[in-house]
């Protein structure tokens, strides 16, 4: 286990780990004991909408530290990584410390490893997209882009396929021009939480549970009437499985199962990233045993 202490008060802090993993109650234990601001690099948890469902710090939090890019994309927009880096490259340089915390493994990459800047995709080309199967844009890709990605994420090949049919070049040709990283690795302490698959499991089922207990269900209500799958922040976890249980497709037992699967099908990709991605991080241990 790291000792707050030997955490370096100069540089910044990355944090990365699953979900449920307790990174951001780590990221806010340094923040108070070393001084420092806590950024999010959570792909859902810029947006305004799903607070409880996407476990965005609480306003007991918001008052025990500063934290930035948490709820300030509107629920209906896109945000992709790249904008995730200009957003981030303003507090990289401020007063306070970053400490940037997430489970959005892509915006740790770009951040250390740099990022190209793509064009944005025109409204068009991703309708087309949104009406094609996985697997088809799976096979439209070249071939050193598609054995670069995680095959069952389909926004990740949605975004190649988008790139490749915009811009008439391959994602894996953007990704060779990549300029330098915004923040090197060596010159950050990084850290990634690797639980224990069962202590994680049941963390994962028991936060569910106090989601629901919090008023996930009342957050799902009142973006019913804004509800829309094809929206990115739609992918929050549970999302779905709670709106199909508000328009009487799915019991409220089966939307919670359903959701807590789909968290732990989340968690392996994760840890899969995080042991393939990460293997000069700072490794912390969660036991069952905690």
């Amino acid at each position: 286990m790291i000792k707050l202490e030997t955490i370096p008060t100069d540089v910044p802090v990355l944090i990365a780990g699953p979900t449920a993993s307790g990174k951001s109650a780590l990221a806010l234990e340094i923040a108070q004991t070393t001084g420092g601001v806590v950024i999010n690099a959570d792909a859902l948890q810029v947006y305004d909408g799903w607070r409880i469902l996407t476990a965005r710090p609480s306003d007991e939090d918001l008052a025990r530290a500063p934290h930035a890019l948490y709820g300030h994309v509107p629920l209906s927009e896109p945000y992709s990584t790249g904008q995730w880096l200009r957003d981030v490259k303003p507090l990289l340089g401020g007063r306070q410390r970053p400490i940037i915390v997430g489970g959005t493994g892509l915006n740790f990459a770009a951040l250390t490893d740099g990022l190209v800047e793509i064009p944005p995709t025109p409204p068009q080309v991703r309708q087309e997209a949104d009406g094609l199967s996985l697997e088809t844009l799976l096979a439209d890709l070249d071939p050193a882009t598609r054995d670069g990605l995680d095959q069952r994420n389909r926004a990740r090949v949605q975004r190649a396929w988008e790139v490749q049919r915009a811009t008439g070049r391959p994602m894996r040709d953007w990704q060779r021009d990549t300029p330098p990283p915004l923040l090197p690795l060596s010159s950050s302490y990084p850290i990634v939480i690797t639980p224990e698959v069962e202590w994680l499991n049941h963390r994962i089922e028991q936060r569910f549970d106090q989601m629901l207990h919090l008023g996930a269900l009342d957050e799902a209500r009142a973006i019913l009437p804004r509800w829309d799958p094809k929206h990115l922040s739609s992918r929050a976890i549970g999302a779905t499985e709670l709106i199909d249980h508000l328009r009487g497709t799915l019991g409220l037992e089966q939307a919670r199962t359903s959701a807590v699967i789909a968290s732990r099908q989340y968690a392996k990709r994760q840890r899969t990233w995080f042991r393939s991605k990460m293997r000069d991080w700072r490794v912390i241990h969660r036991p069952s045993t905690e």
